[in-house]
């Protein structure tokens, strides 16, 4: 079996390469179609946050607490499917192909999100969510086509594209879950949404190319044994998968406290509810507009080196929101820190591309998927657990330590592995 690529950034192995060069004229057109893909597969599961709890309670639920529980199952039902079954869809791409993965992802989508508007129960409502999960994954599925069709040297900068995309879908869902139920009623606010995404579907389908020779079985089989075969290859992907669930997890012990951060403020309670839904969307926003930006700053620079640099900057911007005094002065840190956490997760997928071999690549970047996930899961619970036990500012202060220890640990793995490499 040939050696893994253990030098950063470095020319990916032959059958990479190979698969990059062979799809050169696909690519352009697959990331546009992906862009749109994401976009809209976000924001169909993201628009129901305004009212799902009302559509909970029209599901026949009454109590409020149960409400409130009932409300967060429904909705982390689909992302923890999704990040249960990222790397099971990743090592299928390997065998069969990355575009039938996507057709699979957008297909199944598109039947569901119907499906989801004729619930008549609450149960159906978190079941139809938790298959959406075990089916769906188009940006996930969108982020493997890109990560290894594009050429070496524009990676990041697509990639970066295609996260914004995501972000945005994150950002305007629920925009338009605020707007539509008064205008369609909720339950067709899901038909909607699931034409929307059928449109994706019908752009998937007649739009998506990729020519695919899938890797010898044998091969396949020795590399899913382990990561790497390599101590600097294990190093590599077992800090990137790390990094991953840190981004997400340091985003995300933030989020659920906002409002409460906002009534220490003394928020007026008329506003709390707006000014909260603003700094929310403030680090999106951020992270919407230097994603690409940062990304080609990746391609020229090296992945290595955009991770630990803008981890250091997004532990050092989280120190001030501690002491915030008003409400917009969390909103301007916040979009800063959007700013700075942008690249991050292209920058990962870069790197993962570049430290294993096409027959594994697929496996590897779901694996950094459910990293992702897993750090969506950690990062409400860490941050509520600081906040009840040692205060607001401690989750701010103890996030921020989190980051720059991170920044520390991978600034070591960077000298470890790289070399006289370029980073």
């Amino acid at each position: 079996m040939a050696p893994l690529s253990v030098a950063l950034d470095e020319e990916v192995p032959s059958k990479e390469e190979s698969y990059s060069s062979r799809n050169a004229q696909y690519w352009k057109r697959n990331l546009i179609v992906c862009v749109f893909g994401s976009f809209t597969s976000l924001v169909s599961l993201t628009l129901l946050l305004p009212f799902l709890p009302i559509f909970v309670e029209e599901l026949g639920v009454k109590q409020r607490a149960a409400i409130v529980e009932w409300s967060g199952l429904a909705f982390g039902a689909t992302f923890l499917a999704t990040g249960l079954t990222a790397p099971l869809w990743g090592h299928l791409a390997d065998r069969f192909g990355r575009r039938p993965m996507l057709i699979r992802a957008a297909i199944g989508m598109a039947a569901i999100m119907p499906l989801i508007g004729l619930a008549h129960s609450v149960y159906g409502l978190v079941l139809l969510r938790l298959a959406a999960g075990l089916v769906g994954g188009y940006s996930s599925a969108s982020m493997l086509l890109i990560a290894t069709q594009t050429p070496s040297q524009r990676a990041g900068w697509a990639l970066g594209i295609l996260s914004t995309g995501a972000l945005a879908g994150n950002l305007i869902g629920p925009l338009v879950g605020g707007i539509l139920p008064g205008l369609i009623g909720i339950r067709h606010t899901f038909f909607a949404a699931g034409g929307m995404i059928a449109v994706a579907m019908i752009a998937t389908i007649l739009l998506v190319r990729e020519d695919f020779v899938p890797a010898p079985k044998t091969k396949t089989r020795n590399l899913s044994a382990g990561i790497g075969s390599s101590t600097p290859t294990r190093i590599t992907i077992t800090s990137m998968l790390a990094t991953a669930m840190l981004v997400l997890l340091a985003n995300m012990s933030i989020e659920p406290i906002i409002t409460v951060c906002l009534q220490a403020l003394h928020t007026a309670p008329s506003r709390i509810v707006l000014d909260a839904g603003l700094v929310m969307a403030a680090s999106a926003f951020g992270s919407v507009l230097t994603a690409a930006p940062i990304g080609r700053v990746a391609d020229r620079i090296g992945g290595w080196k955009v991770i630990v640099y803008y981890l250091i900057a997004t532990g050092l911007v989280l120190i001030p929101q501690a002491f915030v005094k008003v409400w917009w002065q969390l909103a301007v840190l916040r979009f800063v820190m959007g700013m700075t956490l942008a690249g991050l997760l292209p920058s990962i997928a870069k790197m993962i591309r570049h430290s294993v071999a096409e027959g594994t690549s697929g496996k590897v970047l779901g694996y950094s998927q459910s990293a992702q996930f897993s750090g969506q899961v950690l990062g409400p619970l860490l941050g509520a657990f600081i906040g009840a036990h040692l205060g607001m500012r401690a989750v701010f202060v103890m996030t921020s330590g989190m980051l720059l220890l991170g920044a520390g640990l991978n600034g070591w793995a960077y000298r470890f592995v790289s070399g006289t490499s370029e980073g």
